[in-house]
């Protein structure tokens, strides 16, 4: 993980103090200095600066609500994409915008002092701009890795002032891995292929080379059936075919896993035969967090068991 720079100690102060673009209230110590700023960049290497630890946080993807929630800061989210659903309590808080764009009066009226966004359905351009023009920081993640999810939580733990508790779960994290690392050594690796959704026209999307989900299922001891897929998502069913995996893994439900399976060519396929096409969850393998961590623990223990062989 790539080292980040340091937080301040942050002393309490008495009266208005603006961070970003709201106003919060503290009390100041006689005699006590303030704080210094929390100075860090985000994913994109911007300078990204706070006058105090982020208290009212405005979270776009649930991605990025689960990395706040994930360190205890539940609390300090005030708004959220619309569909952001967990943590369940995360589901009641104000909606900022969704599929079809985001309000930046819905943010601002939420007082935020510091707003986190990921590249994605046009947020970051949205957002980026207008609040750093009434001076409200935002700080931009991305999560194309493991790694950079790791680097999410250092850099969210930074911005809230709680960078201890940030350093303790990317180390727990990062164990984790180690130690499944440690129990797949060895292991022949199954040939997987993980669908992740079905397009209108017949098409599958599936997990690709290149990605977080990807060396989630790599990491959790599998390879890729279609490794020279490139930057493509979408693949023909006869693609999927073709490919013939060890190990179907399919991110949805078991209902349609076996509306998939039980047609023409599907049950001839080598994972259907020997029972190893199983679904796998979505909030573990495609919203990049902690989460994920679980969801390769779970797929190698499966893995051990049941698709080898």
């Amino acid at each position: 993980m790539r080292p980040l720079g340091g937080s301040f100690p942050m002393l309490p102060r008495r009266g208005l103090v603006r961070a970003g673009g709201g106003l919060a209230l503290a009390t100041l110590l006689p005699g006590a200095r303030a704080a210094a700023p929390i100075a860090l960049r985000d994913a994109l290497d911007r300078p990204v600066v706070l006058s105090r630890p982020a208290q009212r946080i405005v979270t776009i993807f649930s991605s990025n609500t689960e990395l706040v929630a994930s360190l205890g800061l539940l609390e300090r989210i005030v708004g959220v994409e619309e569909y952001t659903r967990f943590p369940a309590q995360a589901a009641a808080l104000p909606k900022v915008g969704g599929r079809l764009g985001f309000s930046v009066d819905a943010v601002v009226a939420l007082r935020p002092d510091l707003v986190i966004v990921t590249p994605a359905r046009q947020a970051a351009n949205q957002l980026v701009d207008p609040m750093e023009r009434i001076g409200v920081p935002v700080m931009v993640l991305l999560s194309r890795s493991l790694e950079e999810v790791m680097d999410n939580v250092l850099r969210v733990a930074q911005a809230a002032g709680v960078e201890a508790r940030g350093k303790a779960l990317a180390a727990s994290l990062a164990q984790r891995l180690r130690a499944v690392d440690r129990q797949m050594e060895g292991r022949i690796a199954p040939r997987s292929l993980m669908i992740t959704g079905r397009m209108g026209n017949g098409m599958l999307l599936v997990a690709r080379p290149g990605t977080y989900t990807s060396e989630a299922i790599v990491r959790a001891g599998a390879r890729h059936a279609m490794a020279d897929i490139g930057t493509l998502a979408q693949v023909s069913p006869e693609a999927a075919l073709a490919a013939d995996p060890d190990v179907l893994l399919f991110a949805g439900t078991q209902a349609a896993l076996d509306e998939l399976t039980g047609r023409p060519g599907w049950r001839d396929m080598r994972a259907v035969r020997a029972g190893r096409a199983i679904t796998v969850s979505r909030s573990e393998f495609l919203i990049p967090g902690p989460r994920t961590f679980d969801g390769i623990e779970s797929l190698a223990r499966w893995i051990t068991q049941k698709g080898q062989g």
